[in-house]
């Protein structure tokens, strides 16, 4: 059996100490006080304009990861009795993500929307209420986009504006239309699909998630993943996930909008 096969969520090994970063056309990332944390290796600035679609499980085209980096992304929240616990995860590590909110749940919960951005991560847009895009009438779907946009800035802004902070958009259940993809990229929006994905959408043990994210990931060796922070089964193995990248040799890349990295990290 291989090392990933013989890995257990509920029994971490030590491990070595990170490979040495790549660095390609990045901003170094924030450094870690914890040296032997997996860490974020780069932050990559993603520009709408030249990238305006990306996630190889939708598009053609994908961001431009080299060998053992990935991305992590998490979908439908906040829920704060999981998304904190994803967030006490990710900050163990010193690891920066991107969360994809829905306004809905944005609108509920404001402090942990500011929390998410206050330790350092991406906050991108998910509609409002989660539909299927694709099935509902134009004027709904445009609706959809600018009421979540608008309900994730009042919540992190005090503002509800329509124009976002953060030009991040990922569709609910990755289904659109040519027309609704045209629409954000005439307002400078990127759209963001992914690589691989846990299925935790799925009825399964956090075992069995985990098994299963750390196969698809050992088969792709590098690309954006996706989860989703409400599930409770996500939240319960992100710290085994998270040791298991380090341990493995890869690599946690932070995206964020062209322009935001020196802002971003003048503000850590």
């Amino acid at each position: 059996m291989t090392k990933m096969l013989r890995w257990r969520w509920t029994s971490i090994s030590a491990g070595a100490l990170l490979a040495a970063l790549t660095n390609i056309a990045s901003t170094e990332a924030a450094d870690c006080p914890r040296k032997d944390a997996l860490g974020t290796s780069r932050v990559l600035s993603v520009d709408a304009k030249a990238t305006p679609r990306v996630g190889l499980k939708s598009f053609p085209q994908t961001l431009p990861l080299a060998d053992h980096e990935v991305v992590l992304t998490f979908d439908d929240g906040p829920n704060p009795p999981t998304t904190s616990k994803v967030l006490a995860a990710l900050a163990q590590e010193c690891v920066r993500a991107t969360f994809f909110l829905i306004g809905q749940h944005a609108s509920e919960h404001p402090d942990m929307v500011k929390r998410i951005a206050r330790e350092g991560h991406t906050i991108g847009h998910h509609t409002w209420s989660h539909p299927f895009m694709a099935r509902i009438p134009s004027d709904k779907a445009i609706a959809e986009i600018e009421r979540g946009i608008a309900a994730d800035e009042m919540a992190l802004h005090g503002v509800a504006t329509t124009t976002p902070s953060t030009p991040f958009f990922r569709f609910p259940y990755f289904e659109s239309t040519p027309a609704q993809l045209d629409l954000l990229q005439s307002r400078g929006i990127a759209v963001f699909g992914a690589d691989l994905w846990a299925s935790d959408w799925n009825e399964m043990t956090p075992e069995q998630e985990l098994k299963l994210v750390t196969e698809r990931l050992a088969a792709a060796g590098k690309g954006i993943i996706l989860f989703h922070d409400p599930k409770a089964r996500t939240a319960a193995i992100m710290p085994a996930f998270l040791r298991y990248l380090r341990d493995n040799g890869f690599r946690v890349v932070h995206v964020v909008p062209a322009g935001a990295s020196q802002k971003n990290a003048d503000a850590r």
